[in-house]
């Protein structure tokens, strides 16, 4: 059972430490209208006062009558942060156009969406003296469901070491509305993109198989057994795992 308030608490002095380390003035924040940038910027506020958190919208022009962008402007309202809303299309689009030649595939265009989103996060960042706030959760960051240099782009990662529900849990003592909360997961890479498409589980499932697997050290039989779901699940799992090892290190060098 998750101490919410412990949590909190650690979290807000770990970002308070990274900040004053870096001698920088603040943090800026993606705002996507999803639980795990609302739990982030919400800390963020408590951290640091809401006079040295940004927030930034980056929504294409279709979104912009969305829930998440509904939420995003009402969150950022509610912690009454500086916040940005820039012209995500347009930058979206160039890169579309120069490459339009190179059958790319509908997760490369994707991975550059959340690519020109790090972009516009440093922007922010280096112009004002920011750090970038990562919004990554264990969950995610666990089998590498996210995008090298794009949303993993950051300073430092307050959340990374909570699983998704986890996060809920934190999120419900935040006072963070329930719709947010309980919103279907979306990298936002392409329309009606769902994180449940992708991952070989729902979160609350795929958390007891990573906290087995990886915390208490079972073999993928036992837990399957444990879970009572399929081996070759556990095994995808795994194996997203040890494949997106790269995603979670510093690059080597020889």
């Amino acid at each position: 059972m998750l101490d919410a308030e412990a949590q909190m608490i650690k979290i807000c002095e770990f970002m308070r430490q990274c900040v004053q380390n870096a001698h920088a003035k603040g943090v800026v924040i993606a705002i996507s209208g999803g639980i795990d940038s609302a739990v982030v910027a919400t800390l963020a506020v408590k951290a640091l006062g809401r006079k040295r958190v940004t927030g930034l919208l980056m929504f294409e022009n279709e979104d912009r009558n969305s829930v998440d962008f509904t939420d995003a402007r009402e969150l950022i309202s509610q912690l009454g942060i500086v916040s940005y809303d820039i012209s995500f299309s347009d930058i979206f689009r160039a890169f579309k156009t120069t490459l339009r030649n190179y059958k790319l595939s509908k997760t490369s265009l994707g991975n550059i969406k959340a690519r020109v989103r790090m972009t516009v996060n440093y922007a922010f960042a280096n112009s004002r003296n920011l750090l970038v706030a990562g919004t990554g959760d264990k969950s995610e960051e666990s089998i590498g469901y996210f995008t090298k240099y794009g949303d993993g782009g950051v300073d430092f990662q307050p959340i990374a070491h909570l699983y998704k529900t986890e996060v809920r849990s934190l999120a419900l003592h935040l006072g963070i509305p329930n719709r947010i909360v309980s919103k279907p997961s979306s990298p936002h890479l392409w329309k009606g993109h769902l994180a449940t498409d992708e991952i070989p589980l729902d979160y609350p499932i795929l958390d007891e198989v990573l906290r087995l697997l990886y915390d208490q050290g079972q073999e993928a039989n036992e837990v399957s057994k444990t879970l009572k779901i399929p081996l070759r699940v556990v095994d995808r799992v795994t194996k997203m795992h040890e494949t997106s090892d790269h995603k979670r290190k510093v690059p080597p060098i020889l």
